[in-house]
């Protein structure tokens, strides 16, 4: 498979717009959750499992755990670690029992399959949770939680599978574009292992004997030995089932790394070396150790964080360096646990000792939990609804100023470049010019092993994957969607700005070109746009085909012209990319909604220039009008109901996708606002039932400010927990006064009646009560006034 990545260009009107896709929410009941790891009859395996065990009871994982436990029968007679885990045994599969052929990682899809269709306990699971058995769980890891749904689970990254990308997935599963470059940690829906896992394993089996493409240059494996076949097995596997992984970089950790700032990593894989300054530690220096039958003995004891903290200024560096210690700390803690457990004598005191068992290790290690940050994925929401193979990357443009303000960084993976909205030679006003801007920097600066892009705008909803094999494209051969306004292709224009005018095609919206066409041609697009933009005697509506003859196309003839100049021709298609609201070609299914133009259905409408102002996204349950049912369509004329059905399809995804996000976010329940926000809920719901948001009444009785104020009034739909905490505040406040001049009212009463108690003190103990009750009049009449705070 030809790999590829996705670029949107963001950051139109030199704007960073705050906000950020959410990804999809967690599955309703039922929930079962079951975590498995595989492991062989070996000491190493076995503190591997005294650590992993340890953490799991540490972090709180739910759900029960199982060891899948793979045995010789001649290991069996010799093993002594029964205990250490809840334990399912399987037939070994170390020596291939058809081919002879010694690997022992086929063990973990062959265990899996075995339990499957063996265990009772498997009978009785909805969720899925594979991991490996030198691992750490640092938090409750729950799939649903993560973002898993059934079809597409979550996984962690692993980028030197590079056979996803070659000839290896071209000969090994008939879905190459499906192969995700997924491992270490696996969240899935319990039917989506039933089906993945006979065909992981006979993946595994098959790519193993693919003894001529074992080359590191094919496979990533720097041994050239097939060792990492079973993760191919898995990758292909998954292709063949159709499986669409959510993959998530920051989940797990390897220590050693240093993760992004505000990533939590709630799981540790300690299968590379890692040190802290002259302290060192690495697996397979311990492959034959007995240390978890060896009474007192521990790894080798590493630093104190206090020491850390001295050694190391940098906090991003120390936040590693303090990984690497909790990792092996809790290795260690757990055989100190499991030393008890085999009934050692107690170990003699040690500083070392008193740490691990002292409350400050206790809090270092508490259970961690998910951060918006962590739950980040390699592809937006929408991108994986379509089954868009590759990875995505956002091109965010913007200022200094916007940069310190912007609090969307978590939308998607991001490169940020510098803004070019105000050009700094000419001081032009063009944002449309960080597009091809962005993409020269992110060449510039960003490693990429794709061989093929894809270039989209934001306003674009992908309906389906977008392959450059499936439209054609090629080296020298680029693949675009038709621009017929483009008519400054066919008149003086071209012949001003590219000295190839007969290689200028009316192009954009959605590109496919070859890595190696995009760094020849990045530059010249950048270049023509800057020379169209500056020759403002030529854009009048006739030249250019822009209405507003104003020159805000120069970026897209600047394409088109510097594609010219390469002579660049392109596979031009018409079954990439629709409009809402243009009636589709009968038989076509298109992949991209481009949401560009203003659409209607019936009496309900959509323009997104409307909406420039209005914050959908932060505000709780915000979202787009809801379009009418189609049940109310009008059915007999098939052409207009197809165009209606795609209208709704493109607006629905889009308010899918906010409703996900708002349920990320933790939002309240709407039906939980309070009588305060009636008001502005009403509106949005009889607006709705109007089928129309009318964006002129919502943001400003000007239509015209809403495309030039920055400060205009968004319609909100409020939560409603501030206007509750308010409440509360006025009546503590109103409480606190109350009991203050009740209490001064009794003092005050006390001493006029000192001495005497008689019929007097009894007639003013009444009158101090009837002030207190005028106290409680004035407080309602307050209160029925909302004196503000």
């Amino acid at each position: 498979m030809a790999g590829f990545l996705v670029l949107v260009a963001v950051g139109l009107m030199g704007l960073c717009m705050n906000g950020s896709w959410g990804v999809e929410a967690g599955q309703k009941a039922p929930r079962r959750i079951h975590t498995l790891f595989s492991v062989e009859c070996q000491n190493y395996f076995d503190w591997q499992t005294v650590g992993l065990m340890h953490s799991y009871k540490k972090a709180g994982q739910p759900g029960p755990i199982t060891r899948l436990l793979s045995c010789t029968d001649d290991e069996k007679k010799k093993y002594k670690g029964m205990h250490l885990a809840p334990t399912f045994e399987v037939p070994s599969m170390s020596r291939h029992p058809e081919t002879g052929d010694w690997y022992p990682a086929i063990n973990k899809p062959a265990g899996v399959v075995h339990w499957l269709k063996h265990s009772k306990e498997a009978e009785n699971v909805d969720w899925v949770l594979i991991l490996d058995a030198d691992m750490i769980i640092r938090g409750p890891i729950v799939p649903w939680e993560l973002g898993a749904e059934k079809g597409k689970p979550v996984a962690a990254y692993y980028g030197y599978l590079v056979g996803c990308d070659n000839i290896l997935s071209q000969l090994h599963t008939k879905h190459p574009d499906l192969c995700d470059k997924v491992g270490g940690l696996l969240a899935m829906h319990m039917d989506d292992l039933r089906a993945l896992a006979p065909m992981w394993l006979s993946k595994t089996e098959e790519v193993r004997e693919d003894r001529a493409h074992w080359t590191t240059n094919i496979t990533g494996d720097i041994y050239g030995k097939g060792w990492i076949s079973e993760m191919y097995g898995y990758s292909f596997g998954a292709a063949e089932v159709g499986l669409q992984h959510k993959i998530n970089d920051n989940l797990m950790i390897y220590p050693g790394y240093t993760p992004r700032e505000g990533v939590v990593p709630i799981l540790f894989h300690y299968g590379l070396p890692f040190s802290v300054g002259n302290w060192s530690f690495s697996k397979l220096d311990h492959h034959e150790d007995g240390i978890v039958y060896d009474c007192g003995r521990l790894f080798p004891e590493p630093p104190y964080p206090k020491e850390v903290k001295l050694m190391e200024s940098d906090p991003n560096k120390r936040r590693a360096l303090l990984l690497n210690l909790e990792c092996i700390n809790t290795l260690n803690e757990g055989l100190l646990l499991q030393h008890a457990a085999n009934g050692c004598p107690k170990p003699k005191w040690s500083k070392y000792l008193s740490f691990l068992k002292s409350k400050t290790f206790a809090e270092l290690t508490r259970p961690k939990q998910l951060t918006p940050a962590t739950l980040q994925f390699e592809k937006a929401v929408h991108f994986y609804l379509s089954g868009q193979p590759g990875n995505i990357t956002r091109l965010l443009s913007c200022t200094d100023e916007d940069l310190k303000q912007y609090t969307g960084h978590d939308l998607a993976p991001t490169h940020y470049v510098p803004s070019m909205s105000r050009h700094p030679l000419t001081g032009d006003w063009y944002p449309a010019i960080n597009k091809p801007a962005a993409v020269l920097h992110w060449l510039n600066h960003a490693n990429t092993d794709a061989e093929y892009i894809v270039i989209l705008d934001a306003d674009m909803i992908l309906r389906g994957p977008i392959t450059p094999w499936e439209f054609k494209a090629a080296r020298g051969r680029p693949v675009s969607t038709p621009y017929d306004y483009l008519i400054g292709c066919d008149n003086e224009l071209a012949n001003l700005h590219t000295r190839h005018p007969e290689a200028c095609d009316k192009v954009g919206g959605v590109i496919i070109m070859h890595i190696d066409d995009l760094r020849k041609f990045a530059l010249l697009w950048l270049h023509k746009t800057e020379e169209v933009r500056a020759d403002t005697a030529h854009y009048a509506t006739n030249i250019t085909g822009d209405i507003y003859e104003s020159g805000w196309i120069s970026e897209m003839y600047g394409y088109s012209f510097g594609a010219a100049e390469l002579k660049l021709r392109h596979q031009i298609s018409s079954e990439i990319l629709i409009y809402p609201g243009y009636a589709p070609q009968p038989g076509v299914r298109y992949r991209v909604f481009h949401y560009g133009l203003e659409y209607k259905v019936g009496n309900w409408s959509f323009d997104k220039a409307n909406w420039r102002n209005v914050d959908v996204v932060n505000k709780c349950w915000g979202q787009f009008p809801d379009p009418p049912d189609p049940s109310t369509l009008d059915q007999t004329d098939k052409n207009k109901l197809q165009t209606d059905l795609l209208s709704i399809e493109c607006i629905k995804t889009l308010n899918e996708a906010l409703r996900l996000h708002h349920e990320r976010r933790n939002c309240p329940d709407p039906n939980s606002l309070s009588n305060s926000n009636s008001d502005a809920a009403e509106e949005v719901v009889v607006s709705r039932k109007f089928g129309k948001l009318d964006a002129s009444h919502v943001v400003g009785s000007n239509r015209a400010e809403m495309n030039h104020s920055q400060e205009i009034s968004e319609p909100t739909l409020t939560d409603g927990l501030f206007s509750s905490v308010r409440f509360w505040v006025v009546a503590l406040w109103v409480f606190c006064g109350l009991g203050f001049l009740t209490v001064a009212s009794v003092l005050f009463s006390g001493r006029r009646g000192k001495g005497k108690r008689g019929k007097s003190y009894r007639i003013k103990r009444r009158n101090s009560g009837s002030g207190f009750m005028d106290i409680n009049g004035r407080d309602r009449h307050l209160r029925g006034g909302e004196v503000p705070l």
